[in-house]
């Protein structure tokens, strides 16, 4: 997927736990968005994320090498030991879907709260603080705009944590005015816009094998 293309997707759904909705029971059923962001990067549903299973998660949605080797160094360094509380520190670096609530770091947006669930509020702030251009999507220049209105005093890991990510979201998601829309957000804070960017990469993988067998066959 070419990184300036813009993401067309279907509604996604959001059955997720919002801020003083759910209070979330214990359920295994019943995760926390934060939770549901990461789950796509659980490739194989064990409930540990480690690096291999980072990149080749990013590598699912149509990152190259360079960058899926890069986030899953730094994602999976930055996060292991925060959701592993009380355990000796692993050189595997694996992250606990459980507790990924616990890695929650500063200088973001406050979309998530403590306990990893949606706050309204706060996504709805995002735009109305920030998107100048279209009430609905945020430009190159608004999205560093909030990320610098975002950081906390000296804390120099939440400043490069957020713009890493959000930079990233940027380069992948854009469309082709350069606008990052507001629906694309919204849906990679419930993880649903990882499983559409899969599935679109694995259905341009396919059509391109079966245009080249075609055309093997002419």
């Amino acid at each position: 997927m070419a990184a300036s293309s813009p993401i067309e997707y279907e509604t996604p759904s959001n059955n997720i736990q919002y801020e003083g909705i759910g209070g979330g029971g214990g359920d295994d059923d019943d995760h926390n968005v934060l939770r549901k962001h990461v789950a796509f990067f659980d490739r194989n549903k064990d409930g540990v994320i480690y690096p291999s299973e980072t990149f080749e998660g990013f590598r699912a949605i149509g990152c190259g090498i360079l960058l899926s080797s890069f986030a899953a160094i730094f994602i999976n360094v930055g996060l292991s030991r925060k959701t592993r509380p009380g355990k000796f520190p692993s050189l595997l670096f694996p992250i606990e879907v459980k507790n990924i609530q616990k890695s929650k770091h500063g200088s973001d947006s406050g979309v998530y709260d403590a306990e990893g669930r949606f706050v309204p509020s706060k996504f709805e702030e995002i735009f109305s603080k920030h998107a100048k251009t279209n009430a609905n999507a945020l430009t190159s220049n608004e999205l560093e705009a909030m990320l610098k209105s975002n950081r906390v005093p000296k804390d120099f890991g939440g400043w490069v944590a957020s713009y890493t990510e959000w930079k990233i979201l940027y380069f992948l998601c854009k469309d082709k005015n350069g606008l990052l829309q507001k629906d694309t957000i919204r849906a990679v804070y419930d993880g649903s816009l990882f499983e559409q960017m899969s599935k679109e990469k694995a259905s341009s993988a396919k059509q391109a094998v079966s245009s080249a067998s075609k055309g093997a066959n002419c």
